[in-house]
């Protein structure tokens, strides 16, 4: 089968060929519960340009090659003998967060903090190819009206947002204000899903006017060039108080500092981008009680639910589609900031 596979990091992002295009072995069923998904999409993520760089080496010490690719769906090829709920034919997407599901964590449902996760795409072989080998359990079928490939970014950038917003949902109200940082392949989710939970006005920021295009495109109120002052237009935009939530796709350069100026007393900072560094004297922390909350991947059980809203309309994902053997212009046009929304791979 062709597989798009990195076989050296280029931490500066110089190159113009950062994974090659060749065949590999398809992958086989080994255990009882695996499961062989035909891939139908792959999305392209800026994690994947982390991963390139070396970055993700540095945390989970990763020797090339392997395959990327850890936004995935597809159909059911084959499944192992004790696999019960799936059958060849069914069009799938894949939790990218491989969990043993014992431990503590994926016992107390909390599967995206497993004692023992394997990262699809970054340990283990990913959906930059034409099949890919995971667990039942971690699959989740599609509704008839979505199709894996513009459903392969659900997995991680739709599951991300989700998570995370779901959070903010829950201390938000009638009357109050939610501001969404980095409006891309999770942030115009992120919109989408506080709208469709919470009953708060949604102010979106970007530096890019398509990507603000794009914000109201999928339900924002506001939307805010950040290249500006955008601390006070969200000032202005709530009383001079602040947002009750703030949830940051970007966390890089002067983003936190300026996301925690913008969230108010009592306020609620979600941090999902990373990259920068939060500073904020104790004091402060004290005087205002601001809640600083981080968040990675999410568990099964939302990724159900965030392909339950996107089966009913309510959540869509932006997406461009690219041929796998084109693998690397999908890469550079994300590094580049050509696409908005989410590109993906199509075998």
């Amino acid at each position: 089968m062709k597989a798009a596979r990195l076989y050296e990091y280029d931490p500066e992002l110089e190159g113009q060929e950062f994974l090659k295009v060749e065949e590999v072995p398809e992958p086989e069923i080994e255990a009882p519960d695996d499961v062989i998904v035909r891939v139908g999409g792959a999305g392209v993520c800026r994690t994947d340009l982390h991963i390139i760089e070396g970055l993700w080496d540095e945390a989970l010490v990763v020797e090339p090659p392997y395959t990327l690719g850890h936004e995935n769906a597809g159909w059911v090829e084959e499944a192992g003998s004790s696999v019960s709920r799936f059958a060849p034919g069914d069009a799938v997407v894949i939790q990218p967060a491989l969990s043993d599901g014992t431990c503590l964590s994926c016992l107390r449902g909390r599967n995206n903090l497993c004692e023992s996760l394997v990262w699809i795409g970054i340990q283990q072989n990913g959906g930059f190819a034409e099949y890919v080998r995971v667990k039942e359990r971690n699959l989740v079928k599609l509704p008839e009206n979505v199709e894996p490939r513009d459903a392969a970014p659900y997995a991680d950038a739709g599951l991300t947002a989700y998570h995370a917003t779901k959070k903010a949902a829950r201390v938000l109200d009638a009357g109050d204000v939610a501001v969404v940082i980095g409006i891309g392949g999770l942030g115009h989710i992120g919109v989408q899903v506080l709208k469709a939970l919470s009953p708060a006005r949604v102010v979106a920021l970007d530096r890019s006017e398509g990507a603000l295009r794009l914000a109201e495109e999928v339900g924002a109120d506001h939307v805010v060039n950040s290249a500006g002052d955008a601390v006070d237009r969200v000032l202005e935009l709530t009383g001079g108080r602040g947002a009750q939530a703030v949830v940051d796709f970007v966390g890089e350069a002067d983003v936190p500092a300026r996301a925690l100026a913008m969230t108010r007393t009592g306020g609620y900072y979600f941090v999902v981008g990373y990259g920068g560094e939060i500073r904020v004297p104790t004091m402060e922390m004290i005087a205002t009680e601001k809640s600083i909350v981080g968040n990675i991947g999410g568990t099964t059980s939302e990724l159900h639910e965030l392909i339950a809203l996107a089966g009913e309309g309510k959540v869509r994902m932006n997406v461009r589609h690219y041929p796998l053997e084109e693998a690397n212009r999908a890469l550079l046009d994300l590094h580049e900031g050509r696409i908005h929304g989410r590109g993906v791979l199509v075998p």
